[in-house]
């Protein structure tokens, strides 16, 4: 009888130093930050990625150098590398910082239309990216569909000069604010022995006749996901991100970007800091102490892997197997840092009080259901780290 064998470097990328030229772009975004929060301009909060959508924030990151990163000089960006790029938004995430709005155009818009965009559609849209001036979402998810992206159902049909859409996206984050977002759609009919053939992604004006976009509010009444719907849309043949028929290849690529990166495991990093503070002095049994000595371990071990994956994109791979196992590992540390959390310290009667670790707890258990389906299910993720290993 044979076994097989999984081995690390299966899974991740070779580990990786930060270069010692960052360690003064960290004190200058410390000072920075530490300088927007003594003004009072924002507190910090937990999923600020996702909640935090404040535009003046944004452009401020953009006067300094600190959008487009890795876009090239001539389309407005800064030509820096990811690892540089990586301890921005590492400092960035761990103060709470509000960074909806650029997050989805800067993290993976930015780089897909520099692997697959037209010279057009990169002079369109890269330059107001790296000034933080144009937002962007991403169109995935179907109703019924789950994250099973080979099943959508949304089509585009061809047309004169370009293609003619119609369906419906959901979970969309920030579609009522963004200027655009790339849609996955189905473009010639499912091949039942290859399910990921004709799939193609275009990219979609979100003020073009035809598309309505519906709030789809969290429990608190807050208002990031959104139902996008399609009624004939007409997109340009000059919208059509990459190949006709590759969406699926460049779907995966693109995830390697989205499922990685240190928000992953620091969504809720604000509140594990409150925690601390809000300990810090206390008797803690040895089981408690080992609880709180394992989140830390593990937040570690997170850390490492990601940063080997941003010096494998900054090397110009596409580590998408080792994504996916971030991705899974990340989600179930933020939740356990919730459950923790929940567990040592005891929550005030009015869990909107001005309490930072109050407030930053009730914020990271009202968005914790969201944490998994974004980028993808435990479920699913799990399946494709076991196909990308020959397990099944």
């Amino acid at each position: 009888m044979t076994s097989t064998m999984v081995r690390l470097p299966d899974l991740v990328p070779p580990p990786v130093e930060l270069p010692e030229r960052v360690a003064a772009l960290r004190a200058e975004v410390r000072a920075f930050l530490a300088e927007e929060r003594a003004a009072g301009l924002w507190r910090p909060r937990a999923d600020t990625w996702l909640s935090g959508w404040d535009e003046r924030f944004s452009r401020e990151l953009a006067a300094r150098g600190w959008l487009g990163m890795t876009i090239p000089t001539e389309y407005g960006g800064h030509a820096r590398g990811a690892l540089d790029r990586y301890v921005v938004t590492e400092e960035l995430l761990a103060a709470g910082a509000p960074v909806a709005a650029h997050w989805i155009a800067d993290r993976q818009i930015g780089p897909s239309l520099l692997r697959f965009g037209t010279e057009g559609q990169r002079q369109r849209y890269l330059p107001g990216i790296a000034k933080g001036e144009v937002f962007f979402g991403i169109g995935m998810s179907e109703p019924d569909s789950g994250s099973d992206l080979a099943s959508v159902r949304s089509k585009a049909d061809r047309v004169d000069g370009g293609w003619e859409l119609s369906g419906t996206k959901v979970w969309t984050s920030g579609a009522h604010r963004a200027h655009a977002f790339f849609a996955l759609v189905r473009t010639s009919p499912k091949d039942e022995g290859n399910r990921h053939a004709g799939l193609s992604q275009l990219i979609v004006e979100l003020d073009s006749p035809g598309v309505t976009i519906r709030p789809i509010p969290l429990l608190t009444g807050a208002h990031h996901f959104n139902e996008v719907v399609f009624d004939k849309v007409f997109v340009p043949d000059d919208r059509v991100l990459g190949e006709v028929g590759r969406g699926w290849h460049q779907v995966t690529s693109e995830l390697a970007f989205e499922r990685s990166g240190p928000e992953r495991y620091l969504s809720t990093f604000p509140l594990l800091v409150a925690l601390l503070q809000e300990i810090s002095g206390q008797e803690l049994d040895a089981g408690r102490r080992r609880d709180l000595g394992g989140l830390v371990s593990r937040y570690w071990t997170l850390r490492r892997m990601s940063l080997a994956i941003a010096g494998a994109l900054e090397a110009g791979e596409a580590p998408e197997l080792a994504a996916a196992v971030v991705k899974d590992l990340g989600t179930r540390f933020e939740n356990e840092v919730i459950d923790a959390a929940r567990l040592l310290v005891s929550v005030p009667p009015d869990p909107g009080a001005e309490s930072g670790y109050a407030r930053l707890l009730a914020e990271a258990v009202l968005h914790a259901p969201g944490f998994t389906l974004r980028g993808g299910t435990n479920e699913v993720l799990r399946g494709i780290v076991a196909r990308g290993l020959g397990l099944r």
